[in-house]
This record gives C-alpha cells, sequence and structure tokens, in this order.
C-alpha cells in the first residue's frame, strides 16, 4: 500500500463558540479520489481550507509524504503541489478570464509586465480541458455562475498541483460540463494526481472515488472503501441514523394559470412561451448557458425584456425593477446565494426580512420584536439551524444560508416563486428539508418554477419541466413521463424546431 501523499492529524478549528473540527482524521494516497463527505457544518470545506492553506488550524498536524508541513496561506500550499477548487467561488469579478488563471499562479512564467498573448496561450489549453468556451480576454463577471465553476476549474488545472481539493465542484453545472469534469479526473488519476472530491452526490461518489472519509459535527466517523458500501450506509453514517428519503406526495389538480409569457425575449431569450398554474411546481432544465438562470431575471426586473408579453393573475406585468416585481408577487431565490442573495456579514434575521421591512417599521424605526416573531414559525418551518437569529449568515453551513434566504421570500408570501437551483451544495437532510417546502408551496396554491442543474431534483418535484437550450425553449415535458435521457436530448438541441412532447398547458 502507497504511504500517504497528504495526512490531516487532529485537526481541530473553532470560529468562535463553534467547534467546525474537533480532532478530524484524514489520509490521501498518490493517485487515488478520496471522498470527504458529510452534511452542512460538518466541517468538509474547513478541512479542505486547511489544507489549502486559506484556514489555519488551532490544534493538529499536516504531513505531507509523510513529512509534517507548515501551509500558512494558499502560495505555500502551491509550492507544495496543492490546488483547491471552492465552493464558494474565488474569482474576481473585474479582471479577464486569463488575469483569474494566471494571477497569484507560479507556473505562470512572466513577472511583473505581462502579455496578453501569452496569457492567451498559457489559458488556453486549460480553458479547453475544462470545457469553457470563451476567449481569455472575457471579464469574469460576464460568466454565469456555472461558467465560473469551468473557470476555477480550469486555474486549478493550470496549477500542476499533485493534489488538488474539490469542493462540491459539480454544483453548478449540468451533466455535459459534469461528464467533461468527471473524464478530465480520469485523467488526472491516471497520470498520479490525487483528488479530494467533497460532494453532496452519492452517485458521483461511486462512479469516481475509492475511498470515502465521512465527517459528522466536525469528527471523522470513518472512512470506507466506495466499492464495499452503499449510499444506504454511507448516509447512515453522515446523519448518525436511517434517513427516509421523502417520495414525491400526491398533488391536487392544477389551478388556474397564475402567470403566462408569450414570445418574451431578452438578452439571452429569444420567443419563450410558458403558463404556470397555481399548484404547480414547473421545472426549467438546460445545459449551462441556456438562459436557465436570464428567465428569473427578466421575470424579476434585472434583465431588460425586448420583445412579449407577460401576464400575472391575469395583468399585463412589465417589471421595472426587483422592487416593482416583489410588489406585484413574484420572489426570486437567485443561483448564487453569496454574491446575489446574502448580505454574508449582516444577520440572519436582517436577511431574512429584508424584503418585508415596511411592515416590520414604525416611523422609520424597525420593530425588532415583530421581527423575531414573524420569523419564529418560519424558521420552525425550515428545520433553519443556526446559533441565534443574530448570528451573521457567513457563520452558517451552505444548507442554511439556503434556508435563510427561502425564509425571505415565505415572510414575503408571494404568488410566484422561482427558485434558481435551491439545493446547489447542500446535503442530503438539507435536500429533503427543501424538498418538502416546495411540495408544501405547492399544496398552498403558489406557482413555484424551479431551476435545478440536477435532472433528479426536478423528476422528483415538478409537475412539468420546461427544457431550455441557448435561449430558446425546445421542449415541454410532463414530469411523469420525462426521462434524463429524453431531457438531455432537448437540452442540446440549437434550434426551436423541436416538436413540444405535450402541450404546454396540461
Amino acid at each position: 500500500m502507497a504511504a500517504p501523499l497528504l495526512e490531516a492529524r487532529d485537526v481541530s478549528k473553532r470560529f468562535g463558540g463553534v467547534a467546525a473540527l474537533r480532532h478530524a482524521q484524514f489520509s490521501l494516497r498518490p493517485g487515488e479520489v478520496h471522498a470527504l463527505i458529510g452534511e452542512n457544518g460538518a466541517g468538509k470545506s474547513t478541512l479542505a481550507k486547511i489544507l489549502a492553506g486559506s484556514v489555519k488550524p488551532d490544534a493538529g498536524r499536516i504531513l505531507i509524504d509523510g513529512q509534517p508541513a507548515a501551509i500558512a496561506s494558499p502560495l505555500d500550499a502551491q509550492r507544495l503541489g496543492i490546488g483547491i477548487i471552492y465552493q464558494e467561488l474565488d474569482l474576481f469579478p473585474h479582471l479577464t478570464v486569463g488575469e483569474n488563471i494566471v494571477i497569484g499562479n507560479l507556473c505562470f512564467p512572466e513577472g511583473r509586465l505581462t502579455s496578453p498573448r501569452n496569457v492567451d496561450a498559457f489559458c488556453r489549453p486549460f480553458l479547453e480541458q475544462a470545457g469553457l468556451e470563451c476567449g481569455a480576454r472575457r471579464m469574469a463577471g460576464s460568466l454565469s455562475i456555472g461558467e465560473r465553476q469551468l473557470l476555477a476549474i480550469a486555474r486549478a488545472l493550470s496549477m500542476n498541483a499533485r493534489a488538488i481539493l474539490m469542493d462540491e465542484p459539480t454544483s453548478s453545472l449540468f451533466d455535459d460540463a459534469a461528464e467533461r469534469l468527471f473524464g478530465l479526473i480520469r485523467e488526472l488519476k491516471d497520470r498520479g494526481v490525487s483528488i479530494v472530491y467533497v460532494s453532496h452526490k452519492m452517485d458521483e461518489i461511486f462512479r469516481v472515488c475509492d475511498r470515502a472519509t465521512v465527517l459528522r459535527d466536525g469528527e471523522t466517523v470513518e472512512t470506507v472503501e466506495v466499492a464495499a458500501t452503499n449510499a444506504g450506509e454511507i448516509i447512515r453514517l453522515m446523519v448518525g441514523r436511517n434517513l427516509q428519503i421523502a417520495a414525491r406526495p400526491y398533488r391536487r389538480p392544477l389551478g388556474e394559470v397564475v402567470l403566462e409569457a408569450h414570445g418574451l425575449t431578452s438578452g439571452k431569450l429569444k420567443d419563450v412561451s410558458f403558463q404556470l398554474h397555481r399548484s404547480e411546481v414547473l421545472g426549467v432544465a438546460g445545459l449551462v448557458g441556456s438562459g436557465r438562470s436570464e428567465l428569473g431575471a427578466a421575470l424579476f426586473g434585472l434583465d431588460r425584456i425586448r420583445a412579449g408579453a407577460i401576464h400575472l393573475r391575469g395583468s399585463p406585468l412589465q417589471p421595472a425593477s426587483p422592487r416593482d416585481a416583489i410588489r406585484r408577487g413574484i420572489g426570486l431565490l437567485p443561483e448564487d446565494r453569496r454574491l446575489e442573495g446574502l448580505m454574508m456579514r449582516m444577520s440572519v434575521i436582517e436577511n431574512s426580512t429584508l424584503a418585508v421591512l415596511a411592515r416590520m417599521q414604525k416611523l422609520g424605526f424597525i420593530r425588532r420584536r415583530q421581527e423575531i416573531s414573524a420569523l419564529g414559525p418560519v424558521v420552525r418551518q425550515l428545520a433553519l439551524n443556526c446559533p441565534s437569529l443574530a448570528s451573521p449568515a457567513a457563520s452558517l453551513s451552505g444548507g442554511n444560508q439556503q434556508k435563510v434566504l427561502l425564509a425571505r421570500w415565505l415572510l414575503l408570501d408571494p404568488d410566484v416563486f422561482f427558485l434558481d437551483d435551491p439545493t446547489r451544495g447542500i446535503d442530503v437532510g438539507a435536500k429533503q428539508d427543501i424538498y418538502r417546502i416546495i411540495d408544501g408551496l405547492a399544496a398552498a396554491g403558489k406557482g413555484v418554477m424551479l431551476v435545478s442543474s440536477e435532472l433528479p431534483d426536478l423528476l422528483r418535484c415538478c409537475d412539468r419541466i420546461l427544457v431550455l437550450s441557448n435561449g430558446r425553449l425546445t421542449a415541454v415535458y410532463d414530469a411523469k413521463e420525462a426521462t434524463q435521457e429524453t431531457i438531455m436530448a432537448s437540452a442540446t438541441s440549437f434550434g426551436p424546431h423541436m416538436r413540444k412532447p405535450v402541450k404546454d398547458a396540461p
């Protein structure tokens, strides 16, 4: 058996009064793909950040090739051959794609004065490997979150690391881009590169990983050979109990049309038409860059509508701003919770009540007691786990941050919810909570539009599924009849000519 390339021994870390890691153990062999799994808040990302030098442990040791290593910064980690793809992407939106790849990159040979041509030449092969179809001179801030995920992968590849830590690398990738990543992982493994694969997706873990280390409440529970276990056993180790996976409940018949679009056209969308009924969950599928998020942006007043018409409850809707959309009864949970949704330094209660502050104030002063009273039932409904309502959003796990965003819209209680990838980067237990909330919204007569990069989410939650490709609607499926294969076939079509498998309205 090969000696470990990278080890963490008795690593502990506290953030204030919260113990993120408690004497955690981890060992990575050369050329293996090792899953690091656990519920949100189990300590996975904290351990990955310690190994990558961006967080300093309070106690414990890190060893490289059996020798103690001091990793005080990301540059130290890079010198030791460790790269990382963060779950919450650490890109510079006001720099170009190429600049994001070469900045702080010890493998880029230029000094202070760099030639754009040399940057292009250095970056091109890594962009192609990652499957990001854009030039190195494009601004990173103009990319979708899925494209930014691919950029982060390309940057990690460019550093020629011996070990790459991948924290939820497919969280924003549709199936085609995820397949490309799995191929890259196989190539890296064949070259002797080790991968730490942090993920909540069981199918991916069993597909690409050799071993799995399970963390629970900051402690290492067990390390198992993936080929010798099953998903049920791993979930039991993660949560400490057998978890009941909720089936899709019976849904009452759909109600009246609450939202309707005809020929909707924006900067990305081209002639998109659909209907959303009360008590319906309408899925939106498509590849990265297909227009999924742009559909929500158009409905919410973030993107200018160039042509077409929208009707909300039978009345024309031309949202001039998010404030206007909120006033009319539309709520948008954005794809990127950190950049577009939450104020990370603000508290849980401040983030949750942002959309309803008019109800919570008197003479310009916020009535905190009323805020707490209104938020209490929603916190219980969401099973939100936080030390207190005064805790900053940044201190919460990804799943609980997502629940804070959901709390904002549950307090507002709009007629239409547009949920853009609400289960991105959250664990199997938190995902069940999100499913339960979506089911409850439909049962309450709300219209829900659900975007997801994970087709099983759509097949589990939705009544019908729209498929977008290159900004166009290529198919509408009844979820009972749809399969992952048929949805993917429509998602890779680049024209409006495909016959819709079912009528737009039931």
